[in-house]
């Protein structure tokens, strides 16, 4: 008679990856909860340089924590889905009990908030890449950076899309000075540290360049 050995080591393993990627999964839908929630409610109550740095980089955060804490492409892509709907949606449904529109609460748009959701689910899945250890990695993490960096651009510069006077110096140095502090947890050596710090500077700066193209009108763009 044969005698099979059953290795109940590999069952807790597994129960306990099973436990961790529920916990992961709650955890980024209470996240987007209280990100929503706490949003709506500094809206045009609290200072207005925080109301700055939070909206809309508190919601970004989220999702870069919930993707880089992934444990797998599937649930790097399902957690941070869920995070930034679960934020919007507590965002829009703490807006109607004050009486404000859904789509105003948000600040935009049925399209526009649609390409908020890409942008934060895309932002998450950038956070997931950087757990590679390879030239993919820091790109990845050139990248986060170079979007946040982006931003700070816009917002802080007279005449550019979303520019906005008050966010120069405070909020600006604040989200940019912790946006290459960023690109630098997310890498795990020096070599790799600098990569990730040149590919944000190169492609936040080809960013700019073109937006200042577009915005002087050097090339003719109808939006």
């Amino acid at each position: 008679m044969n005698n099979t050995t059953i290795d109940y080591a590999d069952f807790a393993e597994y129960d306990r990856r099973q436990r961790a990627i529920e916990r992961h999964l709650m955890a980024a839908f209470a996240g987007g909860m209280v990100i929503g929630l706490i949003g709506i409610l500094l809206s045009g109550n609290g200072p207005q340089w925080a109301a700055q740095i939070y909206d809309p980089y508190a919601y970004l955060a989220l999702s870069l924590a919930v993707g880089a804490t992934a444990s797998g492409f599937a649930w790097a892509l399902v957690t941070t889905f869920l995070a930034a709907v679960s934020a919007l949606v507590a965002t829009m449904g703490a807006g109607a009990l004050r009486g404000r529109d859904v789509l105003q609460a948000m600040g935009s748009d049925a399209g526009s908030l649609n390409w908020t959701l890409i942008l934060l689910v895309g932002l998450g899945m950038l956070a997931y890449a950087t757990h590679r250890d390879d030239g993919w990695g820091d790109l990845a993490a050139g990248a986060v950076g170079a979007a946040l960096i982006a931003d700070v651009v816009d917002r802080a510069t007279p005449g550019f899309i979303e520019s906005e006077q008050s966010f120069w110096p405070g909020p600006a140095m604040v989200i940019g000075l912790s946006s290459l502090i960023l690109v630098l947890v997310l890498r795990r050596n020096a070599r790799a540290r600098l990569r990730a710090l040149a590919l944000s500077v190169v492609f936040s700066g080809t960013f700019t360049a073109g937006l200042a193209v577009f915005v002087t009108g050097w090339v003719p763009l109808s939006v």
